[in-house]
């Protein structure tokens, strides 16, 4: 817990920027009936039936200091998606960064590994000598600050239904594209000295 609370007081730096990443899935799902329209004192009104349409997964990456964010909409969440979308950070969002420092939870496919899947070993080594990786504890879920990030895009985009993934994609990255052109960041405010303080149970107790 202490190693990711001690990244979040690092100050800006473009070359070594902090990045959080999270993962989400979200299930699109079509009317079994025409929708009631929104009228005057009254919003829009869906039928309890529906139908499911598939599943996608957002891959979120936020740079809390940046005030920037990025969400890829994705099928799945194999090892090849999380790698593709690694080397999208490095090559394609921060190609002059010198170091990414990433920070993200412990799930089975975010691991370097990935990397050596999806790329060929020279490619992937190239990648990981540009990460500084630090992984969120087990259920300390709460310290990414992408986590977040999911949480006010499923508030602000994803409170409706959605049938198709085109339409799907197209409120998210709309909603990506206002809230970086907003310069929404993340103002972390819990420190180590905080988390020594207010949750001193999960310390050892000498």
């Amino acid at each position: 817990m202490e190693d990711v609370l001690d990244v979040y007081e690092r100050s800006y730096d473009p070359k070594r920027p902090v990045i959080c990443f999270d993962e989400q899935p979200q299930q699109l799902i079509g009317e079994e009936r025409m929708a009631i329209p929104a009228s005057p004192g009254q919003v829009e009104r869906y039928d309890y039936q529906y139908k499911r349409k598939g599943t996608v997964d957002n891959f979120m990456f936020f740079e809390p200091l940046g005030n920037w964010r990025r969400v890829s909409v994705r099928d799945r969440k194999t090892q090849w998606d999380f790698a593709e979308e690694i080397a999208k950070l490095l090559d394609e969002d921060f190609p002059e960064s010198d170091v990414v420092v990433l920070v993200m939870d412990n799930f089975g496919t975010h691991k370097i590994g990935s990397l050596y899947e999806r790329f060929p070993a020279e490619q992937a080594r190239a990648y990981v000598k540009r990460l500084e990786i630090h992984h969120t504890p087990k259920h300390g879920s709460w310290l990414n600050a992408a986590e977040i990030e999911l949480s006010v895009l499923k508030g602000q985009c994803l409170d409706r239904r959605f049938e198709s993934r085109e339409e799907y994609e197209k409120a998210v990255k709309a909603w990506q594209d206002d809230r970086n052109a907003s310069g929404k960041g993340c103002d972390w405010q819990f420190t180590t000295e905080d988390a020594r303080k207010k949750l001193k149970k999960l310390y050892p107790q000498n």
